[in-house]
């Protein structure tokens, strides 16, 4: 935190599948100084609005003086942000936003009109960046970032510019880009990490299991992603 302080924003998620643990994260996160902390909902079983907003809020309470940002990824955690848990939540003032990382765009609309002018409100899937900015984000937390920022940056700047045929072009070379990435043995993020390492010269070492990490065969499949990224970066 003290190299990044003041020089980017820096959100730690800190959730875990039971209250205390969260809570013990938050407040490390807090003393280490960061901008905000994030947490998704309790994965496996699926509590009710009330339940979740009591987990968020006691995760907030032990981080009292940093935001609070809730991420919404429902085809993972299992559950979604409903408008009503995003009113109980929006009573705590440190609520500042909402990572929606939901498939439906219209989710970002419900969540911005809910949450007010300064409420804040990040894209979550890559694939749909410019949607996401279309309906109402005001930008994005991704998976991909890392490997190609030049790319996603175009995007932003070619849609506030009002290049809207641009800005589709490159969304639909990312999506490409992505789906290649997604078709190795490993693990999306093992694959991230490799071009990272590829392209950047920092090597991230591998992913944790149960995650699998790249398989021999996967290499020439790893080199062609990083490739394409090149290419469509080369041709902005």
């Amino acid at each position: 935190m003290k190299r990044a302080k003041g020089k980017i924003t820096v959100i730690a998620h800190v959730a875990c599948n039971n209250t205390e643990d969260s809570c013990k994260l938050a407040a490390h996160a807090e003393q280490l100084g960061v901008d905000a902390i994030a947490a998704i909902p309790p994965i496996y079983f699926h509590l009710p609005d009330h339940a979740i907003a009591d987990y968020w809020s006691d995760i907030s309470a032990a981080a009292p003086n940093t935001d609070f940002i809730i991420y919404n990824i429902p085809q993972l955690a299992g559950v979604a942000l409903t408008p009503n848990c995003l009113k109980l939540m929006l009573q705590n003032p440190r609520v500042v936003g909402v990572k929606n990382s939901s498939m439906p765009t219209m989710d970002i609309q419900t969540f911005k009109s809910l949450g007010g002018e300064d409420f804040v409100v990040f894209n979550g899937p890559d694939e749909q960046l410019i949607s996401g900015l279309a309906i109402g984000a005001e930008g994005g937390i991704g998976g991909t970032y890392g490997v190609m920022p030049e790319l996603y940056l175009k995007i932003i700047e070619s849609y506030e510019k009002g290049f809207l045929k641009d800005a589709i072009e490159l969304q639909n070379k990312a999506n490409e880009i992505i789906s290649e990435m997604c078709s190795c043995k490993g693990n999306l993020y093992a694959v991230i990490k490799e071009i990272i390492k590829m392209r950047e010269g920092i090597d991230l070492g591998g992913v944790r299991k149960p995650l699998p990490n790249l398989a021999k065969e996967d290499i020439p499949q790893v080199i062609k992603c990083k490739e394409m990224i090149d290419h469509a970066i080369n041709s902005l």
